[in-house]
């Protein structure tokens, strides 16, 4: 039941509907395509493209390849049509980026920090508020991805740079006295993990998958169980800390404050710990990267706790598929079988009879933005989003914006985008 009543509050329903199949689709369906799978009528179908097309919200091409007769259109996102600014914060570099209906991507801007929450977040915000100036009406919202647990409210602790209760959304939009305008509404603020999972279910191998499991691994390692699509956040928003549970047997006194931490013997500081280099503090991405790259070892060490702790988390809840993003895609593709061989023994008889599929991230390093756009979208795609959108006069917006110098990331260990 979509609880519309009228015929009024019908067409709101019906327009988020399709702008929400044009996102989830990756704007590829054709009209008629999209008019059976929400199974309307093909004139009302007519009417609603034509209308979000009339308020700059979407704009159809002729399909490629399409066969002659009736000519076949693609809905896709208008070029002065909302824009969602992404961030991906992380422990040594932050990336921006203005994201279209249907998700593409524009990176607008990649910048090195100190590891201090005012110099990450300082210029960031600065930069934020820059893009939103230029863009106008057309920017939508900001969702920013961290490498750590995020309470409701934006407050992020961040143990391995010594963050504790970081007010994001203060340090993003400081009062300056009228010197800067603050980001209207207030930025959407989680954890990368979640964020990476989210967009896996969304774009991604958990996609359509009931129950899964997602871990990331960067500087060390985190983890999220999603549900029906959507990352369990816990009654506070800082859920399913995973690397912080003792899976590993491990002693090592974490900087979170536990003991024995699963992401201690996981990722990018536990690969330089093992090789004798300096770690911590988001220090040593280019040497970590060289080390995941040439020495068998430190790989096989890495991949074999991985597996370890995946065999005690499926134990505990059952996934159908677990799926491994950041330098998880790469530790499964070098070191599968120490993996497997570490995760086996741990599973109990009834799992090992049929255990879930092990997966790298059909997003690579991406998964984290992504999901930073699809929290915007998230808030924007609804009856009251258009509504203001409608009155916010987007005809009067600048086009798709540009690349600032950026064409791709260029962060280490990333894809290009």
């Amino acid at each position: 039941m979509n609880g519309a009543t009228t015929s009024v509050e019908l067409r709101a329903h019906n327009r988020v509907r399709l702008l929400r199949a044009v996102h989830d689709c990756g704007a590829t369906r054709t009209r008629s395509q999209l008019t059976r799978d929400l199974h309307l009528a093909r004139g009302t179908a007519s009417v609603l493209v034509a209308g979000l097309a009339e308020d700059g919200l979407l704009h159809e091409e002729p399909a490629p390849g399409a066969a002659r007769g009736r000519p076949t259109h693609v809905p896709g996102p208008h070029p002065r049509g909302p824009l969602a600014l992404a961030v991906d914060v992380r422990e040594d570099a932050w990336e921006l980026a203005a994201c279209e209906l249907g998700g593409r991507v524009t990176v607008l801007d990649v910048r090195p920090h100190d590891g201090t929450p005012e110099g990450a977040l300082g210029p960031l915000g600065e930069a934020v508020r820059a893009h939103q100036a230029r863009l106008g009406p057309r920017a939508v919202g900001v969702g920013v991805a961290l490498p750590g647990p995020v309470r409701h409210g934006g407050l992020v602790d961040i143990p391995h740079l010594g963050w504790r209760s970081v007010d994001v959304p203060a340090l993003l939009a400081p009062d300056r006295g009228g010197a800067g305008a603050p980001v209207p509404g207030g930025p959407l603020v989680g954890n990368d993990t979640a964020l990476a999972a989210l967009a896996e279910a969304r774009r991604g191998r958990l996609r359509g998958v009931r129950v899964g499991l997602h871990l990331h691994v960067d500087f060390d390692l985190g983890g999220v169980l999603v549900v029906d699509g959507r990352p369990l956040d816990g009654a506070g928003g800082s859920g399913a800390e995973f690397g912080h549970m003792p899976l590993t047997g491990g002693d090592r006194p974490c900087p979170c404050g536990a003991t024995g931490c699963w992401s201690m013997d996981v990722g990018a500081n536990a690969l330089l710990r093992r090789v004798g280099l300096a770690y911590g503090g988001g220090r040593g991405r280019e040497q970590a990267e060289h080390v995941l790259a040439t020495s068998e070892e430190a790989v096989a060490a890495n991949a074999t706790a991985l597996g370890r702790g995946i065999a005690a988390l499926v134990n505990a809840l059952d996934p159908e598929v677990v799926t491994l993003s950041g330098h998880g895609v790469e530790l499964y593709e070098r070191a599968s079988g120490q993996l497997l061989a570490a995760c086996e023994p741990g599973l109990m008889a009834i799992r090992r009879d049929r255990p879930p599929r092990i997966a790298g991230s059909a997003l690579g390093w991406r998964g984290s933005l992504l999901g930073a756009m699809e929290s915007v979208f998230d808030e924007f795609l609804t009856p009251e989003g258009l509504d203001r959108w409608r009155e916010s006069h987007p005809d009067q917006a600048p086009d798709t914006p540009e690349p600032q110098n950026v064409t791709h990331s260029t962060l280490k260990g990333r894809n290009p985008i």
